[in-house]
């Protein structure tokens, strides 16, 4: 379970408030106007920036002052964060070992994560080799293979098209929420949080929302969404 206890995040005159729960195992999308707060809540969770109040607790311990490669926190940026210089095997086998020196079994995991996002025999290959998609593909495998238990996901399908995206939404539903991870996602698109999440949290107006149903918020959405989405 993650708990934001009285968060208070401050940057310039820019500044965010939160404090809920999201239950263990949740789907959540987080959305909300262009420069409402969506990224910098994550990297706060991630531990890139520091709230100026308030706790960040992953099943009651307090993460706060964590640093993010500490934390039980993936985060997947829109970029997707591949070396270009590496393989997709060596991308992946940093989540394992940043110094790249793989244990047989662990270059066996490289292998099967390989196999499960689809890119089965393309290890050695350099991002720039691969689509767009299959991009994607391999840095999620690279969260797969992490086995953090808390996922961020800043995005990192928007650049794709529609068909592309929903493909990789799913992929992510079906992947990480098979193994009970809990997922934030901050989209701008409702049909993306329809597609995958169970809840979702808005940020509006310098304050996050607790989650609640997708259906509920997206058929009801409180004012601020309710402008941003476009609904009378």
């Amino acid at each position: 379970m993650l708990r934001l206890d009285g968060l208070r995040l401050a940057q310039g005159d820019f500044a965010l408030a939160a404090d809920l729960v999201v239950q263990g195992g949740a789907t959540v999308a987080v959305m909300g106007p262009s420069g409402g707060g969506k990224s910098t809540l994550l990297s706060v969770i991630a531990g890139f920036l520091a709230p100026v109040a308030g706790r960040v607790l992953w099943g009651g311990a307090d993460i706060t002052a964590l640093p993010p490669a500490a934390r039980p926190v993936s985060i997947l940026f829109q970029d997707n964060n591949l070396f270009p210089h590496l393989t997709i095997a060596q991308n992946i086998g940093l989540a394992l070992r940043p110094a790249l020196r793989l244990t047989a079994a662990e270059a066996d995991r490289v292998e099967d994560v390989l196999v499960r996002v689809g890119l089965a025999g393309l290890g050695t290959r350099r991002p720039a080799a691969l689509s767009g998609g299959q991009q994607s593909r391999a840095a999620l495998a690279r969260l797969l293979v992490a086995q953090k238990p808390l996922v961020l996901l800043d995005e990192p399908f928007a650049a794709l098209g529609p068909a592309l995206r929903a493909e990789m939404l799913d992929l992510c539903a079906q992947t990480l929420g098979g193994q009970g991870r809990t997922l934030l996602m901050v989209t701008h698109d409702p049909q993306d949080a329809r597609r995958i999440a169970s809840d979702v949290m808005a940020v509006e107006g310098g304050e996050v929302s607790a989650p609640a149903p997708t259906a509920q918020v997206l058929d009801h959405p409180p004012p601020g969404l309710r402008a941003y989405l476009g609904k009378e």
